[in-house]
C-alpha cells in the first residue's frame, strides 16, 4: 500500500521516507488545516490549535461561552475543512432522541419495522446549544461519544469513522438552558472558551463580512484518509514513563484536593494522555514532553472536576476550578 505521507513528486531516484521528512509532510498537512480554520476564525490562534488537537487525538469538543463569540462558526470551519459527513443538530427543548439517533418505522407495505437512521450517524455533529435540550435528550449522545455506537430497541449500531462531536453550549445562568451532568462533560476530551476579539481582529472580521461571509468560501483541505492517518501518528506519538508519572500525579493531586469533591477519573487521565499526544504531533514532535500535559491540564480538567457545593454560580466554580488547576500544576514536581 502506497504510503500516503509520501511526496506526491516522481523522483528519479527511490523516494525519501525519512522520519525527518515524514514529520515534516505532517507538520504541513496540518498547518493547512489549521490556516484553513484561523481564515474565518480571526485573532485566536490557541483555541483552533487546541481544537485541532481535539481533532487529531479522536476526541469530542464542547466550546462554552456567551452567545456571537463564534462557537458555531468554529465548528463550521473544521466540518467545512474535512471532505466528511457533516451533520448539525440544533438542540432545543422539544428534541426528543429519536431525534438525534433515529428510529424505526412500521412499513405498511412489508408489515416490518424498518431503521430510519438519525443524524448522529454522520463523520462531524455540531450539536448546537446542547444544553438547551432536557437531560434525557443529552443523555442520547452518551453512548455515541463514548462508544461511538447506539444502541436502539437492543441492536447496536456502528457510527462511521471518524467520529467527532463539536458542542457549543451557553453559560449555565443563560434562560433556558440545562446543566449537563458529570457524566455527559466527562464524554468531552477538551472544553474550549474563545472569548472576544480584539478590537483589530473584530475591524478584520467585519471586514472580511462586508460583502459575503467567508464561511461559504471554506472548500475541504483534508481527505478521510488524510485524517485518520494524523490520528493513526498521534496515537503513536512517544510518551515517556517519566511524564506519565507526573500526569498520574496531577491526577492524584485533583482526588486528594479539599476543595474538589470530585477528583478526575481514569477516563480524564486517558483523555490528557491522547490529547497531549495530539499537541506534540501538532507541534511537529513524534515525542511528548511536560509543556504539552502543562497546557492542556486546564481545558481537559476543569469540566470534569467538582468544586466545593459552597460555590453555587456556574462561572464561579469554572473559575474556581481552573485556578485549583494552576495551584496543582504549581506544586507538582515536572520531571527534567
Amino acid at each position: 500500500m502506497r504510503d500516503w505521507f509520501a511526496s506526491e513528486k516522481a523522483q528519479k531516484t527511490a523516494p525519501d521516507i525519512s522520519p525527518a521528512n515524514e514529520s515534516s509532510d505532517l507538520v504541513e498537512r496540518i498547518g493547512v488545516l489549521r490556516t484553513a480554520v484561523e481564515s474565518v476564525i480571526k485573532g485566536k490562534p490557541d483555541t483552533v490549535k487546541m481544537a485541532l488537537v481535539t481533532l487529531l487525538a479522536g476526541g469530542h469538543l464542547l466550546i462554552e461561552d456567551v452567545p456571537g463569540i463564534g462557537k458555531t462558526t468554529l465548528a463550521n470551519a473544521i466540518s467545512r475543512s474535512l471532505n466528511l459527513e457533516f451533520q448539525r443538530i440544533q438542540f432545543t427543548s422539544d428534541l426528543l432522541p429519536s431525534d438525534v439517533i433515529g428510529l424505526s418505522v412500521f412499513n405498511r407495505r412489508t408489515s416490518d419495522f424498518e431503521w430510519k437512521p438519525g443524524p448522529i450517524f454522520s463523520n462531524i455533529i455540531l450539536a448546537d446549544e446542547i444544553n438547551r435540550a432536557t437531560p434525557k435528550t443529552q443523555s442520547a449522545l452518551l453512548e455515541a461519544m463514548a462508544e461511538s455506537q447506539v444502541t436502539v430497541e437492543g441492536i447496536s449500531r456502528r457510527l462511521p469513522h471518524p467520529f467527532m462531536v463539536i458542542a457549543t453550549q451557553n453559560p449555565s445562568e443563560h434562560h433556558g438552558t440545562y446543566p449537563l451532568p458529570e457524566s455527559q462533560l466527562d464524554r468531552f476530551m477538551l472544553r474550549l472558551h474563545i472569548g472576544y476579539p480584539s478590537i483589530e481582529d473584530e475591524k478584520t472580521i467585519l471586514r472580511d463580512r462586508e460583502s459575503a461571509d467567508p464561511l461559504n468560501d471554506l472548500r475541504p483541505v483534508m481527505s478521510a484518509a488524510e485524517l485518520n492517518g494524523l490520528q493513526s501518528r498521534a496515537a503513536a506519538v512517544s510518551v515517556d514513563d517519566a511524564l506519565l508519572d507526573y500526569l498520574l500525579a496531577i491526577v492524584e493531586h485533583t482526588r486528594r484536593h479539599e476543595s474538589l469533591e470530585l477528583g478526575i477519573s481514569p477516563r480524564g487521565a486517558i483523555a490528557l494522555f491522547r490529547s497531549a499526544q495530539a499537541l506534540a504531533l501538532v507541534n511537529g514532535r513524534e515525542y511528548c514532553i511536560a509543556d504539552d500535559i502543562k497546557q492542556l491540564v486546564v481545558p481537559c480538567f476543569a469540566h470534569r472536576v467538582i468544586v466545593s457545593s459552597r460555590i453555587t454560580s456556574h462561572r464561579q466554580r469554572t473559575t474556581e476550578a481552573q485556578r485549583i488547576l494552576t495551584d496543582i500544576l504549581s506544586s507538582a514536581t515536572v520531571p527534567i
